[in-house]
């Protein structure tokens, strides 16, 4: 690629001169910071790097000489669906394609010769000369797909899947509403039936929830891997052996819930608030006379009076 970079600059010196083209020794500098980049190119990102190496010239400029390139064959331009002019290298023998992820932006090159024989042997059978072609592929490159397929709405989970609340996607009120349901991000949900065209029911700890597709759709779900799915601290712990309720951990203090009491009420709230076994908590401050107390519990702060906290046993207590 280095000797063909070279060829390209003499080339460009023969053909310029040639042509008395003004401000020759600048529009060189364009050249050979535009053949140091791989890539596809704008007006502006070039006009950048010149300006990174000390050469300040006008965008007008540098837009002239990128013509003038693409007249002399030294460069190619590309407006890929409607979007800005961009230009490439072209050196003389050599054909490439593209593809373009509609998501990121990324330009990929490819050089298939059993397609590039196709295309000429269909051309050929219908009688015609080919001139010239260029092939643009439109899709999602690999890491926007690799993202896409980790993180989705939980509408579109499977049955028996394990999953991560990542996060609600939807309007001030049915976040709200979601929320109010005790469902937050961070919690582990177990689709129990997705059904076509109907109700999402999942469980999050020991509590289920049917949903709507309207509402399923807005809550955005990551694949969990069999740790997030049941931490093993959580399932090893058992009654005893350093356990204490939750209402005499001090300030500063963490621990994982093992144990969730109360009479029925009582319980189906500390439960709605995330409050479930295996979840981590943090005791952040008591209030001035002791209560309540402030807990943080998967990002969010919690407050809880002490004598509905003393239902809560926790474990590994740090």
């Amino acid at each position: 690629m280095k000797q063909l970079h070279l060829q390209e600059k003499e080339q460009f010196q023969i053909l310029f001169r040639q042509e008395n083209i003004d401000r020759f020794e600048d529009r060189f500098r364009v050249l050979e910071v535009f053949l140091a980049n791989e890539g596809h190119l704008t007006v502006d990102e070039i006009s950048r790097l010149l300006r990174d190496q000390g050469d300040h010239f006008d965008a007008a400029f540098v837009a002239e000489t990128l013509e003038l390139m693409c007249q002399f064959g030294f460069a190619r331009k590309n407006r890929f669906e409607n979007g800005k002019m961009r230009y490439e290298h072209r050196h003389l023998g050599q054909h490439h394609d593209h593809m373009i992820c509609t998501k990121c932006g990324k330009i990929s090159e490819f050089h298939n010769q059993a397609l590039e024989t196709l295309q000429k042997g269909i051309a050929d059978g219908h009688g015609f000369h080919m001139l010239q072609h260029r092939m643009e592929i439109y899709g999602i490159c690999n890491g926007c797909m690799q993202e896409r397929i980790d993180r989705i709405p939980l509408s579109m989970a499977r049955q028996g899947e394990s999953l991560t609340l990542s996060s609600f996607i939807g309007g001030t009120g049915s976040r709200i509403r979601l929320m109010s349901m005790g469902l937050r991000p961070g919690d582990v949900l177990e689709v129990i039936s997705n059904l076509s065209q109907g109700q999402v029911v999942v469980a999050a700890g020991d509590k289920r929830y049917v949903l709507g597709k309207g509402l399923a759709e807005k809550i955005q779900v990551s694949r969990t891997t069999q740790t997030e799915a049941a931490p093993p601290a959580a399932q090893e712990v058992v009654a005893g052996g350093g356990s204490m309720p939750m209402s005499e951990m001090r300030e500063g203090q963490k621990g994982v819930i093992f144990r969730v009491g109360g009479n029925g009420s009582l319980r189906r709230r500390l439960l709605e608030m995330g409050l479930v076994k295996g979840t981590s908590v943090f005791v952040e401050k008591y209030a001035p006379l002791r209560d309540p107390l402030e807990l943080i519990v998967k990002g969010y702060h919690v407050s809880l009076r002490v004598e509905e906290a003393a239902h809560i046993q926790v474990d590994h207590v740090s």
